[in-house]
């Protein structure tokens, strides 16, 4: 039977560095595993939390439940066809590395997404994406246990409903699926995405043309804007970009004519959240042992020792301001726990 921790310590676990208890505390590192660990009578009765590597959550308390940590690990090829190959890989798989083994591997496509912190697992649930690139762009299904039915499903691409930072995890199936495997269709010859942002810039800048190129400039300007979750507490984008009506921007336009913005489907535009809280004041704004990065906006940092509920507040003020300003209600892209 698995090791059930009582009185877990969670600051390893979340990236923000805080103090934070889980009354229980396991790590399954395979379904047999998983299964018998949600089987227990006791167990059953607490409020679970399925974790990946903590770098999207915010513990505003101690955790008064059980949380799981799938274990699962490995990376399977499972077939290749053409120019295309289909990859397995394990929960509990690093991000990053995955993004680099891929690489270095000759399999293509999530250049892009490199140096996103968090674990594999966790990535289907957020819909990642960095750069002009999604996970929904390289994705084919995943294995799930579902709580619900109490069995291991396959989930495709239909079924995950993937959408903007967003995805059927954090709708109608919260809570009922706990990942196991995640699956990915990449090529074997490089199609560099370099329409965002000022990464084509930067690769002519470096003489780069692979796929490995491409990943070292994102992994540069991530290093350039962003903090290290080592060094500085975090969880990279605090909120997410916000979708609003055209008629709403063309109104913002009139007071702000330099204000960025990306077309969306439909009568949405997409402005950059960091724009917004930029203009409202709050970039490189410290309040006691919280602030946001001097260099990105969109990031929250615990310069050391503060409590869940600080950064939350901190956080809260931001909004209230944005909403103000603007009009605009921002929306956090961190779970608040």
């Amino acid at each position: 039977m698995i090791h059930v921790h009582q009185d877990g310590p969670l600051k390893d676990f979340n990236t923000f560095g805080l103090e934070t208890r889980a009354k229980r505390y396991a790590r399954p590192v395979d379904v047999k595993a998983l299964s018998e660990l949600l089987e227990d009578k006791d167990l059953r009765q607490m409020p679970l939390l399925v974790l990946g590597e903590g770098s999207n959550i915010l513990f505003r308390n101690n955790f008064d439940g059980l949380v799981i940590q799938p274990g699962m690990k490995g990376i399977e090829l499972l077939e290749e066809n053409g120019e295309e190959l289909v990859v397995k890989v394990g929960a509990a798989e690093n991000w990053d590395h995955w993004v680099e083994y891929s690489v270095e591997q000759g399999w293509y496509g999530l250049e892009n997404l490199s140096l996103i912190p968090g674990s594999v697992g966790s990535s289907p649930v957020q819909n990642i994406g960095a750069y002009g690139v999604e996970l929904k762009d390289r994705f084919e299904w995943l294995e799930a246990w579902d709580m619900q039915e109490k069995h291991l499903v396959k989930l495709d691409h239909k079924a995950c409903a993937f959408g903007y930072r967003d995805s059927i995890f954090k709708r109608e199936a919260l809570g009922r699926y706990i990942i196991s495997h995640v699956v990915f269709r990449l090529n074997k010859k490089p199609e560099l995405q370099l329409d965002y942002g000022n990464v084509k810039d930067e690769l002519m800048k470096a003489k780069g043309s692979s796929p490995m190129d491409l990943r070292k400039v994102i992994i540069n300007i991530r290093n350039s804007k962003l903090p290290d979750p080592s060094q500085f507490g975090n969880a990279g984008s605090f909120f997410k970009n916000p979708m609003v009506d055209r008629t709403i921007f063309k109104c913002i336009r009139v007071e702000y004519p330099e204000v960025p913005f990306f077309p969306n489907d439909g009568n949405q535009m997409k402005i950059p959240a960091a724009w917004l809280i930029e203009k409202t004041g709050w970039k490189g704004k410290r309040i006691g042992k919280v602030g946001t990065w001097p260099s990105q906006a969109l990031v929250i940092v615990n310069y050391g020792g503060a409590t869940g509920q600080e950064i939350f507040d901190f956080s809260e003020k931001i909004l209230e301001d944005v909403d103000q300003q603007f009009g605009i209600s921002l929306e956090r892209e961190v779970k608040v726990i």
